[in-house]
Order: C-alpha cells, then sequence, then structure tokens
C-alpha cells in the first residue's frame, strides 16, 4: 500500500545527502539576491514580482537540479528569452484578457519543444509579460533585454560559478565530464550499450525526461560498477562467504571474506580475507574488491570434507 501511494505521488525515494540540499539552498539565496536587485532597477514597481517568480523557478533547477537535460544552458536561455518574446507579441497582439496569456504560455510550450530548449520558468515569463502590468506593456520587446535577458545570464553565471565549487556538481554537463567515474570491471554479458542505445530508447518512449545522455551513461557505469563491487557472475561477494580462484592442482585456493572498507569504489574497498583451503593455506592477505573480484571465480561451501560450488539461483 505505501509503495503504491509513493509511486502514485511520485515521491522521489532516492538517497540525496544533506550536504547537497544545504548547498541547493544557499545557491539558490545567492542568485535570486541579485536578480531582485537587477529586476527593481528596471521596473521598480510591482511589476518586478513576475519576472522575479519565473527566475525563482529557475533558481531551483540552476541549484537543486544542475546535471538535469532541463537545467542546461540552452533551455535556461532560449526557454526564457523565446518565451519573453511569445509573451510580449501576444501582450500587444491580442486584445483579449483571457486568450492573451493562455496563447503565450501555449505558444511558449509549443516552441520550446520545438526548439528543444524546454524550461518550465519560461512558462512564467512568457505568463509575467501579459499580466505583468502596465509597466512591463510599457516596455514593449525591450522587455526580453532588460531584465529577462539580464536576469537570465546572471541566475546562469552564478549557477557557473557556484556549482563548479563543489566536485559532485556538474553545470554545464558538458563542461564537467571528468566527474563521469571510471570504468569498472564490466562482465562481458553486460557491455556493449552504446550511445546510440541510449537515444534509441529515448525516443522510444516518446515524452521528454528530464535526463541528458550522459546522465544515463554515468548511470549505466555506476551500475556497472557496483556489479563489479559485489557480484562475481551472479554470485554476492560479501563478508564470512567462502570463493575460489577455479584452478586447479596446487594452484587451487579458497579464500574467505573477513571485513571491508565498505567504501564505493571498488579499487578503493579494502577487502581483508583469509585462504582456508589450498594454496597459502592459513595465510592472509589484504586487496582491493575489485582484485578479490577478478581472482575469485565463484563462491563455494563446505560440505563435510570437500569444497563444493555453490548453485546459483536464476534471477
Amino acid at each position: 500500500m505505501i509503495r503504491t501511494v509513493t509511486e502514485f505521488f511520485g515521491i522521489e525515494t532516492g538517497y540525496v545527502s544533506h550536504t547537497e540540499r544545504v548547498v541547493s539552498a544557499l545557491g539558490g539565496l545567492v542568485g535570486i539576491a541579485l536578480v531582485i536587485v537587477v529586476t527593481r532597477y528596471f521596473l521598480p514597481d510591482n511589476g518586478a514580482q513576475w519576472i522575479i517568480a519565473s527566475m525563482g523557478s529557475s533558481a531551483v533547477l540552476l541549484y537543486a537540479v544542475p546535471h538535469g537535460a532541463l537545467s542546461q544552458p540552452w533551455s535556461v536561455l532560449g526557454g526564457h528569452l523565446i518565451s519573453a518574446i511569445i509573451g510580449v507579441a501576444s501582450a500587444q497582439y491580442i486584445s483579449n484578457d483571457v486568450l492573451a496569456p493562455a496563447v503565450a504560455v501555449a505558444g511558449a510550450i509549443g516552441a520550446m519543444h520545438y526548439l528543444r530548449c524546454i524550461h518550465p520558468p519560461g512558462g512564467a515569463t512568457a505568463l509575467g509579460a501579459v499580466v505583468g502590468g502596465e509597466s512591463i506593456r510599457a516596455l514593449g520587446f525591450e522587455f526580453v533585454l532588460a531584465p529577462v535577458m539580464i536576469n537570465t545570464l546572471i541566475i546562469f553565471g552564478i549557477a557557473i560559478l557556484y556549482n563548479v565549487l563543489f566536485k559532485w556538481r556538474r553545470y554545464p554537463a558538458a563542461l564537467q565530464r571528468w566527474t563521469t567515474p571510471k570504468a569498472a570491471a564490466i562482465p562481458k554479458s553486460y557491455d556493449g550499450v552504446s550511445h546510440a542505445d541510449l537515444v534509441y530508447a529515448l525516443s522510444e518512449i516518446d515524452s521528454f525526461i528530464d535526463v541528458t545522455e550522459q546522465d544515463l551513461m554515468m548511470i549505466y557505469d555506476l551500475a556497472m560498477k557496483r556489479h563489479a563491487l559485489y557480484e562475481t557472475g551472479h554470485v554476492r561477494i560479501e563478508a564470512g562467504r567462502f570463493y575460489s580462484n577455479g584452478r586447479y592442482g596446487p594452484d587451487w585456493s579458497v579464500r574467505q571474506i573477513v571485513d571491508s572498507a565498505g567504501k564505493a569504489d571498488p579499487d578503493a574497498d579494502l577487502v581483508i580475507y583469509k585462504t582456508v583451503a589450498g594454496a597459502a593455506r592459513r595465510t592472509s592477505g589484504t586487496c582491493s574488491r575489485s582484485e578479490f573480484t577478478r581472482w575469485a571465480q565463484y563462491e563455494v561451501e563446505r560440505n563435510e570434507n570437500s569444497w563444493q560450488r555453490v548453485a546459483v539461483e536464476n534471477a
């Protein structure tokens, strides 16, 4: 029942650290403070509230979801500017006070779709150009340049400078590919997913998804790294269990994992093991989890006076 409710309402179940949440909030504070100063200069009356509102929406994306497709430069810049143009045109050429704002938002959505710059706050920018009051209407198409373009450049520029301070963040995504995790020892049965495969998968869904192709590749790499971290084939690598190198004669050996450092990186996770049978019996040693994964061929268990391979259950 709980799972059904969380899925229905789209409640995110993924873990985000407290540090990430605080960093996101502070980024919004800095970005919006500067936007307010600039907007009040160009729109000293109440019209400023509409522009500040749309930039507040952008701040959520740029500082809380900096890696998302909706947060990337072309989405931010194109989304706001194109929506502003459509909003001003609707305000000037459509006199009906119901039709004008509706056409502005609908036109912004369609334009952003076709121009590949979907940015949800753009809808608020288009709407503000129509219902923001006489001060905004008086600006005409100058509204696109100031305050919209200036504010967009401010919040965009601050996002670049702010996010680069934190090594786990990437903004814009294309400029910081160095954060992609290095390749792990990926089982051949899982290898071979190409960029073209991901593009095809996205096209088959036929609906916009707020994730970049780079993000999908990173997710794939991380999933495969975890697979290499915890499993050999279909055998789970964990403390207390026994594993064999699968060799014959004097080189055959069985090791038991005693403990590990528990780090996410298989090259940094130090595994402590003891050799309980075969070559180097009654000795112990340490190695990285990735090294142990390459050594272990399958899990074994003690059965009376012999070691037997543990049967793999089909998924």
